[in-house]
This record gives structure tokens, sequence and C-alpha cells, in this order.
């Protein structure tokens, strides 16, 4: 019971990774390989914020309404202006993107791991039983993550936002004919998946310690819970974030060099008899 649980809260803070990725890709077909340097440079700002004498969580909150705007104006003035039929563009840029930020963060904060304090929070939970107790943090986190899934779920389904998004993830052609500005929407998709990038990139910093390198294995963390759950799918994501923890949980249980390897391995897995995820998107 205390595997399931750990993998399960640790699959929580995946589904935050991954959920941003999926939107992305669920709306403009972009794959954004500097996803995990965003979330480490949304750490940084966030214990930059703290580091000013602001609360952690007012430093997060803070730190959301700036990633919206970054993702906006980097949607609006140069990933829509590799968007096409060719993914290789996109990719190039955004490595460039990932690049950058890692060299920018070595700059500034150094390679020393780095972390957000809590205060006692970090440290407080709430016991199960006799030999199972779950720290408030991570649980705090898990709470996010399923509200964050449910809500992004909700918009898709029932916003007109959410309906724009879908109409330009259709047919962008036509969605363009009935009137709508497919440049804006694919702003605003971004700049929504930077605001979830955001949260996990604070939270990231707040349960553990972060490094300006850190960017590619948090992508990867990201990719394997997409694929997992199925492209394009938010509750997809979610159980394959949750079921990738559940496994790395199970491996380092069995050996301490085993856990990243074992998750490595479910999700080739995966991808070798269900290439679509084992919940795609269905129209």
């Amino acid at each position: 019971m205390d595997l399931i649980i750990s993998g399960v809260l640790l699959g929580g803070l995946y589904a935050l990774f991954a959920l941003g990725l999926s939107l992305m890709f669920g709306v403009m077909r972009l794959t954004n390989t500097a996803h995990g340097d965003f979330m480490v440079l949304t750490a940084y700002a966030v214990l930059s914020f703290a580091g000013m004498a602001l609360p952690a969580w007012l430093a997060l909150l803070v730190a959301l309404p700036l990633a919206w705007g970054l993702g906006y104006v980097l949607q609006r003035h140069v990933l829509n202006g590799v968007l096409g039929k060719d993914p290789l563009p996109s990719l190039v840029v955004t490595f460039g993107m990932s690049v950058f930020i890692q060299n920018l963060l070595l700059q500034l904060y150094s390679a020393d791991p780095r972390s957000v304090d809590t205060g006692a929070f970090g440290t407080q939970a709430v016991a199960l039983g006799a030999d199972i107790s779950i720290g408030l943090l991570p649980l705090l986190v898990l709470a996010l993550a399923v509200a964050s899934t449910a809500g992004l779920q909700w918009l898709f389904r029932a916003t007109d936002l959410g309906r724009s998004f879908r109409a330009v993830s259709d047919d962008r052609e036509i969605a363009e004919l009935m009137g709508l500005n497919a440049r804006k929407v694919y702003a605003k998709a971004t700049a929504l998946a930077f605001v979830v990038v955001a949260l996990a990139g604070g939270l990231q910093g707040m349960r553990t310690t972060v490094a300006p390198t850190d960017g590619p294995l948090l992508l990867l963390f990201a990719f394997e819970a997409v694929i997992i759950g199925g492209m394009g799918s938010f509750w997809g994501t979610l159980v394959g974030a949750m079921l990738l923890g559940v496994v790395q949980q199970i491996g380092f249980r069995i050996d301490p060099g085993w856990g990243i390897w074992a998750g490595h391995l479910m999700f080739l897995s995966v991808l070798a008899l269900r290439p679509q995820g084992l919940f795609p998107k269905t129209r």
C-alpha cells in the first residue's frame, strides 16, 4: 500500500509535467523540446521571488500570470512562424530555446541544485495508520494535478475557448473560414499550457531540488506520461503519469538504480504494443 500511494503521489507531479505538453500537442501538433527547461526556468523564477521576502506560495502565484504572458508572446511571435506539416522547424527552434535557457540559468545561478523553501509545510504529513503517512505537499500536488486535468477537460468540452481549440486542431483552414484567427487561438493555447508548466515547475522546486540542466529529464518524464496515457487525452495523461510513478517506485523498491529504468521499460512496452497509448483521444 505504501508503494502504491507513493507512486500515485509521484504520478501527480508527473501529470502536471505532462499536461502542458499534451495541451500543446493536442491543439497545434507541436512537440516543445524546451518544455522541461521552461519548468526549470519557472522553478528558478519562484526561487528568485521567494528570495525577495515573498512566501513560497505567493511567489508561485506571481509566476503564473508571467508564464501566461511569456507563452502568449512566444507562440504569437516565434512558434507560429514555424508551424506546419513539417515538424522539423519547430523541433529545431524549441531545441535552441532549451540550450539557451540552460546556459542562461547556469550563468545566473551556477550549476548547484537549489530548492524553494516551503517552511514547515514541506515536512508535514497525515498519518493513515501505524506505518503509512502522506506528506501534505505531495498530497497537494496530486490534488492540483487532478483539478488541472478536470479543469482542462471542462474547458475543452464546455466553453467557447475550448471549442475554438478543438476547431483549429481538427481543421485549421475550415476554422479560419468560420471566422477564427488560428494564430491567436494557438497563442492562447500556449499561454494556458505555460500556466500549467509554471505550476509544475514551481511545485517541482518546492518538492525537491532543481538544477539548470534538469530540463531534458523532466521533458522525458512528461513525454513518457503522455505516450503511455494517449496523445491529446488529459485524463489519459493523468492515468499514464500515475502508472509511470507506480512502476518507478516498484523499481526503486527492488533496487535504487532500477526506478528510472523500470519507467523507461514500461514506456517502451506501451510504445511497442499500443503506440496510440492506453487511453487515446477520441473524437
